[in-house]
């Protein structure tokens, strides 16, 4: 049996939630999707699905096969497009979205240089700090930062993103240096309000492991841009992302405290819905952003 066909059908069941749905997607019988999936898992030695009569759901081992199978097909689709694409040229709308402070300094910048290559399309950038739902609201592409959530959307990892705690010269020098993480309790630190994204609050590495702090201080905010400014005012701690405070550290505005509680990246994800058929001006904008992220120089002039 085919091993393209039966993964194949994993990520149609998968993703659908049934295999009547993958079946119909396929244009095949329900029994031969079930053969498929019978097959694959016989051949791994694991189970992959759990099939009752009312629903599919995943294992553990079927969650990890199932990112690697959809970064397989969509790394095939990508290359079958750019043989029989061949000289074509890109062209259409392409929709993108992003976070709201990332995407004003790291997707906008690069749309004009984008555009200058490919004159033919055209590109309409949505910046907002949620969760969009890049299939009900018809975007191409979304540019993510930090872990993702199990979906059934492809991504791809086009960067770390690191998170460090920071401060200015003049706050540690009348606050003292905190050496470590419990030591924040004593320092004014700078956080997202309770109802923003950052749920678990600060993430250090602790004994082989990742821990999270929720630090208080006086000053709480919604909107990151605003912590990084009071930041830079010398009103307290934050902790921010690389590619938020590497240039204010850079030139000496900024102080990085606790490197050596640093906890491990997560990612900056280029996010998309489907793996088959995708358009040459999409593939041509991620593999565009992933090349520029990928850079070092990128970062480090970054502004």
């Amino acid at each position: 049996m085919d091993r393209l066909k039966q993964i194949e059908s994993f990520v149609a069941v998968a993703t659908k939630g049934s295999l009547t749905a993958a079946a119909q997607a396929e244009g095949v019988a329900p029994a031969v999707v079930g053969r498929r999936i019978d097959a694959l898992e016989a051949r791994l030695g694991v189970k992959l699905l759990v099939r009752t009569t009312r629903r599919v759901t995943l294992t553990h081992e079927g969650s990890a096969f199932l990112e690697d199978c959809q970064r397989l097909l969509a790394d095939l689709a990508n290359a079958e497009s750019g043989v029989s694409a061949g000289g074509a040229k890109a062209s259409g709308l392409l929709r993108i979205t992003a976070p709201a402070g990332f995407g004003r300094r790291h997707v906008a910048p690069l749309v004009p240089r984008f555009l200058a290559a490919h004159p033919d399309v055209h590109v309409s950038l949505n910046l907002a700090d949620r969760v969009v739902d890049i299939v009900h609201e018809g975007f191409d592409c979304a540019i993510r930062v930090g872990d993702l959530p199990d979906s059934s959307l492809v991504s791809v990892r086009l960067a770390d993103n690191r998170r460090l705690c920071v401060a200015t010269p003049a706050y540690l020098k009348r606050a003292g240096v905190p050496k470590q993480p419990s030591d924040l309790s004593r320092h004014e630190c700078l956080t997202l309000s309770s109802d923003a994204s950052q749920s678990r609050g600060w993430a250090f590495a602790m004994e082989g492991r990742t821990h999270h702090l929720r630090p208080t201080g006086r000053l709480d905010c919604t909107d990151g841009q605003v912590l990084h400014d009071w930041c830079l005012a010398g009103l307290g701690i934050a902790w921010r992302s690389t590619w938020e405070v590497e240039a204010e550290i850079a030139r000496g505005e900024l102080q990085t405290v606790l490197d050596d509680y640093i906890a491990p990246p997560n990612g900056i994800f280029a996010v998309f819905p489907h793996a088959k058929h995708l358009p040459l001006r999409v593939r041509l904008w991620i593999d565009f952003v992933k090349q520029t992220y990928a850079d070092p120089r990128y970062w480090s002039g970054a502004r």
